[in-house]
């Protein structure tokens, strides 16, 4: 259990009598990248409120880092990219960073630090003294997912994080997510529609009306769906032909 970095336990969650996740269970080891896959609507952003703690379970249980959800001590363990940009519009990307980093009590050395390697890693550097109102949607996408990485958390939840987001761009940011499950050992788990970043995910979970219907390594899936794609492997594994 203690390799796990999540660990959901027949959870279900209902709004206004609606089934969004039916019982899931699903364990993801830790120090892995994983992609959850799946079309609009099917329950991933649920399911990631439900890792978080922002939602309860109707049933079932969630362990985070071997904590319970909710607990405050997570707060500071896990980075954390919704998938609407929460940002202060009247502040700069400067001090929209500095704001977040304060409440995850670094030390001003500390700040400063991964102020400036979370801009410079977005491309933000250049832009950080203007107002966050004078940002292009990329760009607050960008600032985004600098302030998940501030703190330097064990685990990155990730909704969407390159929605909006130039092609170059969103191949250094890839990059640099391998780099920090590589050499930092980090666990991420990214929501994405985009069939090409599910090929770089170490393990997939593609989700359809709340429930898991399939999970493995894109090798596995393609090979034993015989799929030449993941949309291929969605259809033959139960999903929408949309």
């Amino acid at each position: 259990m203690g390799n796990n970095a999540i660990l959901l336990n027949s959870i279900e969650k209902r709004f206004h009598q609606k089934q969004v996740i039916a019982p899931l269970s699903l364990e993801i080891p830790k120090g892995q990248l994983i992609g959850l896959l799946g079309p609009s609507g099917c329950g991933k952003t649920t399911l990631i409120k439900l890792i978080m703690g922002m939602i309860k379970p109707d049933n079932g249980s969630i362990q985070v880092l071997n904590v319970n959800v909710p607990h405050k001590q997570l707060l500071m363990d896990i980075g954390y990219m919704a998938q609407s940009d929460a940002l202060y519009l009247d502040l700069t990307g400067k001090e929209n960073l500095h704001f977040f980093a304060k409440l995850f009590r670094l030390s001003k050395k500390e700040r400063a630090e991964r102020v400036a390697y979370a801009a410079e890693l977005v491309r933000l550097t250049d832009d950080l003294n203007n107002k966050v109102m004078n940002y292009s949607g990329g760009m607050k996408r960008r600032l985004s997912l600098a302030i998940a990485l501030l703190q330097n958390p064990q685990l990155l939840i990730l909704d969407e994080p390159t929605v909006g987001i130039d092609p170059v761009l969103k191949k250094e940011i890839w990059q640099e997510l391998i780099r920090l499950k590589n050499e930092e050992q980090k666990t991420i788990l990214v929501t994405t529609h985009a069939m090409d970043e599910a090929e770089q995910c170490d393990l997939l979970a593609m989700l359809r009306n709340g429930q898991i219907i399939a999970f493995g390594t894109p090798h596995e899936l393609k090979d034993l769906y015989q799929a030449q794609d993941f949309d291929e492997v969605f259809i033959k594994a139960g999903g929408d032909v949309r």
